[in-house]
């Protein structure tokens, strides 16, 4: 679903500009994904690496400090290091930008283009509240007018309607859209991706793709760790926009939203944004927040324990939330999100639980609902539970599954990471896998009125233990909407990391 590079980007040197490269998204994020284009050949010819930061790092130090994140063989480590370059300035200074160009040109000059052209990808792995400041600079100083310059740009765009209008706004003055790449890196996700084609090219699935088979759709979120030191920074922002505002709400557009009329990246946003639109107004009492607490031994601490968060801090580390989708396809099936951390496991899924068959003949059996469940981590899969004859000379029922576990299926299985193939297509200029400004837009709509009255309310959330399966009346919500849960079953590929 990728467009194809053109050969000329591939023999016009490439200047990726990192901005915040000594910090922690850098290093372990941007600078891995980095090295994985280029160790499966993928980075154009003569590619150029210069980080930018505030922070005063001998370059060679800073070659350390990255390449302790590298997998791969040390010769391959060093000869990527190579193309590496530091560089420290301010964020908010132009003639800092000014000398960092020509530091820039001076390194673009050892190479000869043989298209008579520079491409430049800047990658803003930065604080939101510096965006601005810093698109100012780049655009300002930085700009090259004989090739491409696209800007890569974190989340989170905002954290409400109007600062995420201003965000877009500011922006939108600065560069076009065609050249900006907004990242939520759960787009670049294997079984993310995965999903298009599974709906839209087995023809099994469409007939049931909707309120007339379909109970319920759950997606889940789960962390099994908490905020580890950063929760000065979480508390800022919450739950909500870190992980259900973005992540989350990305699922359900893809696995909601009607067919697209190409695989041309404006056609399958049209379609997202479509059905965005059609989800109503969420309702606080369909709403469930949660806070952890530390275990009774002392040996994981509370969210409240994390130094930068306020004693008397009511942010959720967990969230619930009912969606309804008022359109023909959905209307009147729930789509139940949950997303929190120190949870019991680490997995996302989505859970697809389809109603039980009417006139069913087995009334006296235990009779479990058939599910299709597609895990995008860890151990990506996609298994349809339903019912089937125990073997033998009885005729009781069990539940079983068809398995689809990627790492038993495919041999020699190597998953790209997400921001490995998210940084590969702005590379290409494919925003197939970006979110476009009126789809940032109206999801800002959705979740800026209920973010509003949860903090003018000052809703304290309900407390739950680190390493439980979160609030009890998480379970409750759902159960209210029709979702059953399975007992005496557990998918075998749940211990497959």
């Amino acid at each position: 679903m990728s467009v194809s590079p053109n050969a000329n980007d591939y023999r016009t040197p490439l200047t990726v500009v990192i901005l915040g490269a000594s910090g922690d998204l850098a290093k372990k994020k941007t600078y891995p994904a980095l090295f994985s284009l280029y160790l499966r050949s993928l980075l154009p010819e003569n590619t150029i690496i210069y980080g930018y930061a505030r922070s005063h790092i001998e370059l060679d130090d800073f070659k350390k400090r990255i390449g302790s994140y590298l997998k791969g063989s040390e010769e391959k480590k060093k000869a990527f290091l190579d193309l590496c370059h530091y560089h420290s300035g301010l964020y908010d200074d132009k003639s800092a930008y000014d000398e960092f160009d020509k530091l820039i040109r001076k390194e673009e000059a050892k190479i000869q283009s043989p298209t008579s052209k520079y491409n430049r990808l800047f990658y803003m792995a930065i604080p939101p509240s510096i965006f601005i400041e810093v698109s100012k600079g780049i655009h300002g100083s930085l700009i090259e007018n004989n090739g491409w310059s696209r800007v890569i740009v974190e989340k989170p765009f905002g954290r409400d309607l109007e600062s995420s209008r201003v965000l877009v706004s500011e922006l939108g003055r600065l560069f076009k859209e065609k050249d900006l790449f907004r990242i939520d890196h759960y787009l670049g996700k294997e079984m993310v991706q995965n999903l298009m084609v599974l709906r839209f090219s087995n023809a099994v699935f469409e007939p049931l793709w909707s309120k007339s088979h379909i109970s319920n759709i759950t997606i889940t979120f789960k962390e099994d760790i908490g905020t580890e030191g950063r929760g000065g920074y979480f508390d800022q922002f919450g739950i909500i926009r870190d992980v259900m505002q973005n992540h989350l709400l990305q699922v359900l557009s893809l696995v909601a939203m009607e067919p697209p009329l190409s695989l041309n990246a404006d056609d399958i946003t049209n379609e997202k944004v479509r059905l965005l639109r059609c989800i109503q107004p969420i309702k606080l009492d369909e709403v469930v927040l949660g806070q952890y607490i530390g275990t009774q031994d002392g040996k994981q601490e509370g969210y409240l324990d994390d130094k930068g968060v306020p004693n008397d801090s009511k942010t959720p580390t967990y969230a619930a939330a009912v969606f309804h989708v008022n359109n023909p396809r959905w209307r009147g099936t729930p789509f139940i999100l949950k997303c929190g951390k120190a949870l019991d496991e680490r997995k996302t899924e989505i859970r697809i639980q389809f109603k039980r068959p009417d006139n069913f003949l087995f009334q006296d059996e235990d009779i479990s609902r058939n599910e299709l469940v597609m895990r995008i981590q860890p151990g990506e899969a996609v298994y349809l539970k339903l019912l089937t004859k125990k073997p033998g000379l009885d005729n009781s029922i069990e539940q079983t599954e068809l398995d689809l576990s990627y790492r038993n299926r495919f041999e020699n299985l190597d998953l790209p990471d997400a921001y490995e193939r998210l940084i590969l297509d702005s590379i290409k200029g494919d925003h197939n896998l970006f979110v476009r400004d009126d789809e940032l837009d109206v999801a800002w709509q959705i979740f800026t009125p209920l973010l509003k009255q949860i903090e003018s309310l000052g809703c304290i959330p309900e407390k739950y233990v680190f390493g439980s399966r979160g609030p009890k009346s998480a379970d409750e919500l759902s159960k209210k909407f029709g979702y059953v849960r399975s007992t005496g079953y557990n998918w075998p590929g749940s211990s497959k990391k």
